[in-house]
């Protein structure tokens, strides 16, 4: 791994490399939540707040998710998070481009 940003969050070379880091980590992140909480410094963007936001579930065919769950798999990432992240690109390659 590389040198520690100022946040204390190492920076990867790989996915891989930071799917590796992250088991381990529950007590330090809870430890830096608390802190953060006290001194004021959860704002809108912060997770804690993202995770308040509303959900909606979208059913996908089961051969769908076992390809998403083996695609994800190869990146280190978990399939959920793959599935979003794939859903959000897709919406913003179909958005027209806005020119004032």
């Amino acid at each position: 791994m590389a040198n520690e940003k100022s946040s204390g969050m190492p920076e990867f070379h790989s996915e891989a490399e930071e799917a590796a880091w992250w088991p381990g980590q529950e007590d330090r992140l809870a430890d830096e939540l608390e802190r953060r909480a006290a001194v004021g410094e959860l704002t809108r963007g912060s997770v804690v707040c993202r995770a308040a936001l509303p959900t909606t579930t979208i059913r996908l065919a089961p051969q769908d998710i076992a390809l998403a769950r083996a695609q994800a798999e190869r990146k280190g990432l978990r399939y959920q998070t793959y599935l979003k992240m794939l859903l959000h690109e897709a919406l913003l390659a179909n958005e027209p481009t806005h020119r004032t």
